[in-house]
Parts: structure tokens; sequence; C-alpha cells
């Protein structure tokens, strides 16, 4: 009884954890270049029951160990990790000079993503999709965070005016002309090499990402939307909201059975 009870209570855990994960997806539905996550529900390994016995043996003083199989036993459900899932977002104009989008046209591996790289207070490499930059009172470029987007050569981008232009292949020219190439990183594989942090950031599990080859286009005066698919997002936190309700029926059910076990059963009278 309390292997099927704890059964149940482990497939609520992991509905709450995936509405969890989903709620968060909705709450970034509008943030520019956010990445949806996708979770991934697995069972702990099953057991197999079997009854222990006894045979009594001619000649023998003592009675030999027996075994008759049962069957197996799950033993719950668990949602073992939540994946980032990098494909393109939609573009959408803003008409903002410093907005900026990343389009992936041709990357080298189908799985592969760009993105743009920040510093964060550490000094340390950050990487993101989310382009809406600004010029901060010192003339450098920086997210909406106020972190500073980083060169191709790692250095912080420093403007001599306001206003700059960026060509398409991500060469940033400010008024007076000084022209400075962003740091376009490339992963071949970001849902293995990339740790999402929060604010839109991800760092790199190992070495710092290398710059982007060919194959991605830089729009300016736009961003690139969240990836959040809204529809399918609802339908998914409605069916893993039945399922909870469903695991709760069972887990309230367990509960009135071992209610009667204890107050009933065994009563005189």
């Amino acid at each position: 009884m309390f292997k099927g009870f704890n059964t149940a209570a482990s497939a609520m855990i992991a509905q709450q954890r995936h509405t969890e994960m989903l709620s968060n997806n909705l709450a970034n539905v509008n943030t520019p270049g956010y990445k949806s996550d996708q979770g991934v529900l697995r069972a702990f390994p099953e057991m197999l029951l079997q009854r222990i016995g006894g045979q009594s043996v001619p000649g023998l003083d003592r009675t030999l160990p027996t075994t008759t199989p049962i069957g197996a036993l799950n033993t719950g459900v668990y949602l073992q990790e939540t994946i980032p899932q990098f494909t393109q977002g939609d573009i959408q104009e803003t008409n903002r000079f410093s907005d900026l989008a990343l389009v992936q046209a041709a990357l080298p591996d189908e799985n592969g993503a760009v993105f743009f790289a920040v510093q964060n207070e550490a000094g340390e490499p950050r990487y993101t999709r989310n382009g809406s930059f600004h010029v901060d009172d010192n003339g450098s470029l920086v997210n909406a965070e106020g972190r500073f987007v980083l060169s191709a050569a790692s250095e912080q981008i420093q403007l001599a005016s306001g206003t700059f232009t960026v060509s398409e292949d991500g060469v940033i020219t400010d008024a007076a002309g000084n022209a400075t190439a962003l740091n376009i990183a490339y992963s071949a594989a970001p849902q293995e090499e990339l740790v999402r942090e929060g604010t839109g950031l991800y760092r790199a599990d190992g070495a710092a990402l290398g710059q982007a080859p060919a194959g991605f286009i830089v729009r300016q005066g736009a961003l690139e939307r969240s990836s959040v698919d809204l529809n399918e997002t609802m339908v998914n936190m409605m069916s893993s909201y039945r399922l909870f309700e469903a695991s709760q029926r069972v887990v309230k059910a367990y509960d009135e059975s071992m209610g009667k076990a204890v107050n009933d059963v065994g009563r005189i009278g």
C-alpha cells in the first residue's frame, strides 16, 4: 500500500515542477530572445517483486528458501531536467537603432546557435539572444541590465556618439567612423555547452565560446521574440494540472484506505 502511495506522490511532485517550468515560460512570453524550456520526465527504475518462502526436502533437517515472482513495481516518476530549445524566434521590427536581432541563416550545424556576448559583474563572458541594447552615459554599449556588450576582441565597446549603425555581419560604426566588430559567439551544441543563469543569460560549461563563422545575420532596429508557443504552453499546463489532480485523487484514496485500516479494522461491536 505504501509503495503505491509514494508512487502517486512522486507523480504529484513531478507535475508540480513541470507546471512551474511552464509558468516560467509563460512569464517570459514577451521577453526578447527568451528560449523556452522543455521538461524531461523519467521513471525511477522498476523493482521486481518476489515472495520468499520455504520448501521442506526429505532427508534434510532444514527448509530450503524459495522465491515466487509476483511482478514488476514502478516506483514513480520525476522531472529529470529542463532543456532550453534554441530555435529561431520571430523577428519583430522596433525601429530603435540600438535594438539588434540575430538571424540564424545557414550555420554549420543544424543544432547550433549564435549569441551576443556580454560581461557579467565578475568580468566573465555570458551569452544572450536578447539584443535590447543602449548606450550608457559613458559611451559604452550595454544591455538592459547594464552589462557591457563585448567586441570580437572580448573588450567593452566604446562609442563616440549615441547613435551608430550595424552591418549584417555585426560591425558597429559610430558617427565618428570608428568600426568595432561585435562578439557573435557560436555553439555547435548549446543544450550541452550552455547553462541558463537567469535574466536571459547563459554561461559556457567549460571554455568560452568562439567567434561565430559565417551563417548569421544581424538585423538592426529589430528584436528576436521569445520562442514560447503560447497556445501549446497553455495546453501543456492544463494537461499537467489534470495529471496532478489524478495523482492527487490516488493519494486521497490511499489515505482513506489507511484511515479505515487504522480506525475500523479490528473494532469490536
